[in-house]
């Protein structure tokens, strides 16, 4: 059986984040991508850390199986190979800053003068409103200009999402415009192009908190560990220091979880706590007499009652513990120096292959070969 993007050529000129995990997730579906790096060291993602036996954690995740050239797209030699290269391609991806593309003449209507069933897609970090343009754009940067740090983190301070969440997301999306294009390019024969912006992603994962700014009054409250808008939801310990997360998330189970959990059926009756907003609303005096409750329980105890009584829970963990987590799918990947890594599975995997990330324009002289030549017209 085929992949489901057997045949399609990307060709991606791409950095960091954003870009290589749209890329990364076209190619673990059998698309060939080539990856383009500047002439003077490449991405700069190869040199984030040396966790990953030597080489950078981040590279080695989002770029297993493509093909590494360094371009230097000022010479006409290389802008030669490029055109070359787009000339076959299926999709362009770029996430180089709006003016970089520009200082080297490099539009989506040229590239579309010479390929028209291209599909290109842009992604940036605030889109084209012409005032931010021009301004560079990181992933903590738009977690800080969207509001998601004013809504992250707990009352005594603010707090960075612990990972790339907006580069990812950009990805994510990037990703997903680009298979909806190509559907759009096989039943109608229409080209749409991509444009995804970091804020726009962001921006739109911050509705609620928009809804409740705008329309509700005040933008939810920073809680920690805890929901901003359902009790009780959050973290609780047990006797052993075990820190669960618990989750009720409706009516029923608020009076299954005080009946069957914390053994206290009047609990459900308090009138400070008879439905969810009175439960947000007296949270704290909520929380604390939970917490008395649980801290008499052990371990397993907790456990068995919360699963009996079929109330959602989760340990907080750390990362230490997700190595050995039981739900844990793992892929084997071979970093440039030839060490092979165990690391997360991305959610699909459609086939079972040894997964090598390239070294620093590995594919340089194989590639100048291949679109060396202009390609003949149809």
């Amino acid at each position: 059986m085929g992949l489901p993007l057997d045949g399609i050529l990307v060709v991606s000129m791409e950095q960091a984040v954003a870009g290589p995990f749209c890329s990364n997730r076209l190619k673990l579906a059998g698309a060939r991508v080539i990856k383009i790096e500047r002439n003077n060291g490449g991405d700069f993602a190869r040199g984030y850390d040396t966790a990953a036996e030597g080489e950078s954690s981040y590279f080695i995740w989002l770029n297993q199986g493509k093909e590494s050239i360094a371009l230097d797209l000022k010479t006409k030699d290389d802008r030669d190979i490029f055109l070359n290269m787009i000339a076959k391609a299926d999709i362009f991806i770029q996430n180089f800053s709006p003016t970089t593309l520009s200082k080297l003449e490099i539009d989506n209507s040229t590239l579309k003068s010479i390929n028209p069933r291209l599909i290109c897609c842009d992604i940036s970090g605030y889109g084209d409103v012409p005032e931010m343009m021009k301004k560079k754009s990181y992933d903590l940067l738009i977690q800080a200009e969207s509001g998601l740090i004013d809504v992250s983190g707990s009352q005594e301070g603010l707090g960075r999402i612990g990972v790339s969440i907006c580069d990812i997301g950009a990805g994510m999306a990037a990703h997903a415009g680009i298979v909806e294009s190509l559907l759009l390019r096989a039943r109608f024969n229409s080209i749409k192009d991509v444009k995804i912006s970091l804020f726009d992603v962001a921006a739109d994962w911050m509705t609620v908190p928009y809804i409740h700014s705008r329309y509700g009054g005040a933008a939810p409250k920073r809680v920690g560990l805890k929901h901003p808008s359902i009790a009780p939801y959050g973290a609780f310990q047990c006797s052993e220091d075990t820190t669960f997360i618990i989750s009720i998330q409706n009516e029923l189970e608020w009076k299954r979880f005080c009946v069957e959990v914390l053994k206290d059926p009047n609990l459900s009756k308090n009138n400070k706590f008879s439905n969810n907003t009175l439960r947000v609303k007296n949270r704290d005096l909520l929380d604390e007499t939970i917490q008395s409750i649980l801290l008499s329980l052990t371990d397993k105890t907790l456990k068995h009652r919360l699963e009996e009584a079929s109330i959602a829970y989760g340990r907080l963990n750390t990362v230490k513990d997700l190595e050995s987590h039981l739900a844990l799918k793992k892929i084997n990947v071979k970093n440039s120096l030839h060490d092979n890594l165990s690391i997360p599975s991305p959610p699909i995997i459609w086939e079972e292959s040894e997964k090598k990330v390239p070294k620093f324009n590995q594919h340089n002289e194989l590639l100048r070969k291949e679109f060396h030549d202009k390609p003949k017209e149809k």
